[in-house]
């Protein structure tokens, strides 16, 4: 038997949890969330800053989520409410899961995974996410207040492009600049130094490096080599995943991916429904990678 990974949000789910939950929790939470994904584009994919990976947003914005009174039961309730799947989800991993043993590998928050798993019926067990325990901490006198003023003074901020010939972060704009070191000084210095700044050390996002550790970890209790593995995924977090599994002979797709995910994937779908996933899953699991992908360049209703 081999072994089906899948990234979450994207491929199973239309979601984007961490910002829905900014966005319905914080005052101006979609623009805070937006404004530091971007800086986590320039220190994660421009700068490559040693020691923060791409994901990182995810422990980022957990100190402002804490300010505004945020619980891991709040996570887990508004989860499970603002849940929307990919149509036909649930019967393609059910089907998925008869010829395969399947595991999703997400960056999202556990809480969000586990309102998933219950809504999909599948187990826990075989997920990975990214743990936190937003109720282990706590906040000092005037952190809070200290927070929702950062909040207010990041949504003010521009939200940072990279320019397409940049080398080096003097080729940005003037305000990008200024955006960036501001937020440097916001982050490493200013929170980092609460007692809340813990969580920046504490909390590790399921980035591109733990995702291919997953994916390695999937694979052991599978009881499968790489080679049997087949990995879905659609964003630059699954970048390293897609580059281990290919590098040792499993079948990579891009499902609804980004031009991250599109460079680094064997296949790239584009489709609104999750079926599409289980006849490639079923063709991998039956022909192996070649044999899929022979069948794949003759796509169409009569070969299938």
């Amino acid at each position: 038997m081999r072994a089906f990974i899948s990234d979450c949000e994207g491929p199973i789910s239309k979601n984007d949890n961490a910002f829905e939950l900014t966005a319905r929790c914080v005052p101006g939470g979609d623009r805070l969330f937006t404004v530091i994904s971007r800086y986590d584009d320039v220190l994660a994919d421009f700068l490559k800053r040693e020691n923060y990976k791409a994901g990182d947003t995810l422990k980022l914005i957990l100190p402002f989520l804490k300010a505004y009174r945020v619980t891991n039961k709040t996570m887990q309730d508004f989860s499970a409410k603002s849940l929307v799947l990919i149509p036909h989800v649930k019967e393609a991993l059910r089907h998925i899961r008869g010829i395969a043993q399947a595991f999703i590998v997400s960056t999202s928050y556990e809480h969000y995974i586990r309102a998933l798993c219950e809504a999909i019926d599948f187990p826990y067990l075989n997920t990975y996410s990214t743990r936190v325990d937003l109720d282990r901490y706590e906040l000092e006198a005037g952190e809070e207040e200290g927070l929702k003023r950062l909040a207010q003074e990041i949504s003010g901020m521009p939200i940072i492009e990279i320019p397409p010939r940049a080398k080096s972060l003097e080729d940005f704009p003037e305000e990008y600049r200024r955006a960036v070191k501001r937020l440097d000084d916001i982050f490493w210095k200013e929170i980092a130094g609460m007692k809340i700044g813990k969580l920046l050390n504490e909390v590790n996002p399921v980035g591109g490096y733990e995702k291919a550790e997953a994916v390695r970890d999937a694979a052991k209790r599978a009881n499968v080599g790489l080679e049997d593995v087949i990995y879905v995924g659609d964003s630059i977090t699954d970048v390293e995943a897609f580059r281990l599994v290919r590098s040792h002979g499993g079948l990579t797709v891009s499902f609804n991916g980004n031009r991250y995910a599109i460079r680094e994937a064997e296949v790239a779908v584009l489709s609104e429904s999750s079926l599409v996933t289980s006849v490639i899953a079923e063709l991998f699991a039956f022909h192996g990678k070649w044999g899929t992908l022979e069948i794949l360049e003759r796509w169409g209703r009569e070969t299938l």
